[in-house]
């Protein structure tokens, strides 16, 4: 790991079920588009209610991904 570079980039991820789930959604979704994937770091949580329904959570992760080359 000592040779790596890395990007650095911030997404969101949302479940309304629990924290730990929206964490999921987001690293799955990244996942999708992008190689190498290393890391990432919970830097928010939060969220919504929407007309005294159950929250919808809301969590942003700063996601480090390694560079190629």
């Amino acid at each position: 790991m000592a040779d790596n570079t890395y990007s650095v980039i911030e997404i969101v991820g949302v479940s309304e079920d629990t924290i730990s789930t929206a964490v999921l959604n987001a690293l799955k979704k990244a996942a999708q588009t992008m190689r190498h994937i290393d890391w990432f770091k919970v830097t928010k949580v939060r969220g919504a209610v929407q007309n005294g329904s159950d929250p919808v959570f809301q969590v942003t992760i700063t996601l480090g991904f390694r560079l190629e080359g």
